[in-house]
């Protein structure tokens, strides 16, 4: 299976995925004339042709379009003589981030630029890479005489926008997508490039704009101040409430959960694989303390423990334009990480309360746009799928073993496939690794990571055909 997919990247995918990084397929989010600028029809056509032309037996290939969302590309490959039943789910996307600009010389986002064997341009890693993988690893296990259960793969096109087009697309699908039994997700990476990693968790998020006002206009400082309390200074002690200023933990309980045992061993096994897995991901001041000093601590704050940004503001005029004066009111946009498993609502409620009860000296709180997006947790990994990545690290990664990590941030879709197939298997996996600069300048894909990760998948589809 390996030789063929070396063949595969080689010949075939690398040349038209060149060609989809000049694809300017910015995500909805970012792009509001999407519709009529037609980049996203283009990036799905070109890969539909792609995989019209692998002449894959049996396949359908189709472009699906629900009123005013987003297409997405469909492809049902039937399963293989003798597999079992159910249904394989590989899921990528198409859509990418803005350019944003910055790019060293000779780089550009919409210019395909193959450099010691990293491919380099917006969505080359995060995701365009992902479809191809997918049915490469279809082609691979066919061509080594393995076996397939059903696949179908999913390419959306607003992932970067917060998948908003995906429950409407999983509905519409249900009946043809039937008994999910396993999910591949192809858009994460790990902590380095000598092994397979799998994401076994992603934190959940809350996120809501408070305003405290003290006054309907301001007044000036040498009048008001000392007689009417600071916007401000209510605002810091509100904020008290909800985070120990002095540490960083948050204290509302409906944000924190207690870690799971072996989240905190895997964790820790995964530090110990690659030093500076955490701590190696940040770039802090010359002189400046991470928040501790263990990586494993500082993987499960990342991963596991709620934290609180605050990351917009109103009402505090820049400094060259700020006078003597009193304002009358201050915003805060408050952004929470939660642990996968907290309940989003339930803490989004309970931050309200917190914010709004017995304000100091009456000041009004009022609350504006508000977020609430699940986590994920993995569930316990089969024995099959265990050996067969065991197999991965063996006969792929030169003897080095899978190994698992968490991710600070989230990833909607995960939560909404769990959802939908709660017995399923993931393998949330992908070519994001160090130095891939996702969503910022000079993104990249490692070429020959990209071509083993495709390997793994083809084994463990194999695996999953005969479990």
């Amino acid at each position: 299976m390996n030789k063929t997919v070396e063949r595969v990247w080689d010949e075939a995918v690398l040349p038209s995925l060149c060609e989809l990084v000049e694809i300017p397929a910015v995500s909805p989010a970012f792009d509001a004339e999407w519709v009529t600028s037609g980049h996203l029809d283009a990036a799905i056509e070109h890969v539909r042709a792609w995989i019209s032309a692998r002449g894959i037996t049996g396949a359908d290939v189709e472009v699906i379009r629900l009123p005013e969302r987003t297409p997405l590309l469909l492809v049902d490959i039937p399963a293989s003589e003798g597999a079992q039943d159910g249904t394989v789910l590989l899921y990528g996307h198409l859509d990418k981030q803005p350019s944003v600009g910055g790019w060293s010389e000779g780089l550009g986002p919409w210019t395909p630029v193959i450099r010691d064997g990293h491919l380099y341009g917006r969505g080359a890693v995060d995701d365009g890479y992902a479809g191809y993988a997918a049915i490469t690893a279809l082609e691979a296990v066919r061509a080594g005489g393995g076996a397939h259960a059903r696949c179908v793969v999913l390419l959306e096109t607003g992932e970067e926008s917060g998948s908003p087009d995906l429950p409407a697309y999983l509905d519409h699908l249900a009946d043809r997508l039937g008994t999910v039994s396993l999910v591949v997700c192809l858009d994460s990476g790990g902590g380095d490039y000598e092994r397979l990693w799998l994401t076994n968790s992603l934190r959940g998020m809350v996120q809501l704009d408070m305003t405290v006002q003290v006054l309907d206009s301001g007044q000036h400082s040498g009048t008001a101040s000392g007689v009417v309390p600071s916007s401000f200074r209510i605002a810091r002690q509100l904020l008290d409430r909800l985070e120990d200023s002095a540490t960083g933990e948050v204290l509302l309980p409906e944000m924190n959960v207690a870690i799971p045992a072996d989240r905190a061993r895997q964790a820790r096994a995964g530090v110990e694989a690659a030093p500076g897995l955490v701590a190696g991901s940040v770039s802090p001041l010359d002189g400046m303390r991470l928040v501790s000093d263990e990586e494993t601590e500082l993987a499960l704050n990342n991963w596991w423990r709620p934290t609180l940004s605050v990351i917009g503001a109103e009402g505090l005029p820049a400094p060259g334009d700020a006078g003597n004066v009193l304002r009358p009111s201050t915003t805060l946009s408050l952004s929470f990480r939660l642990p996968p498993t907290a309940d989003p609502q339930a803490a989004l409620e309970e931050l309200r309360a917190m914010l709004s009860t017995d304000v100091p000296y009456g000041a009004h709180v009022t609350f504006g746009r508000s977020e609430a997006s699940p986590g994920w947790s993995a569930p316990e990994t089969a024995p099959w799928l265990s050996t067969a990545l065991d197999a991965v690290g063996a006969e792929i990664f030169d003897g080095n073993g899978w190994r698992t990590m968490g991710l600070g941030g989230s990833i909607p879709f995960m939560g909404l496939l769990h959802d939908a197939y709660p017995e399923a298997q993931f393998v949330v996996t992908g070519a994001l690794g160090p130095g891939s600069n996702a969503h910022v300048p000079d993104e990249s894909l490692n070429l020959a990571y990209a071509t083993k990760v495709t390997s793994a998948i083809a084994y463990v589809l194999d695996a999953h055909a005969r479990s």
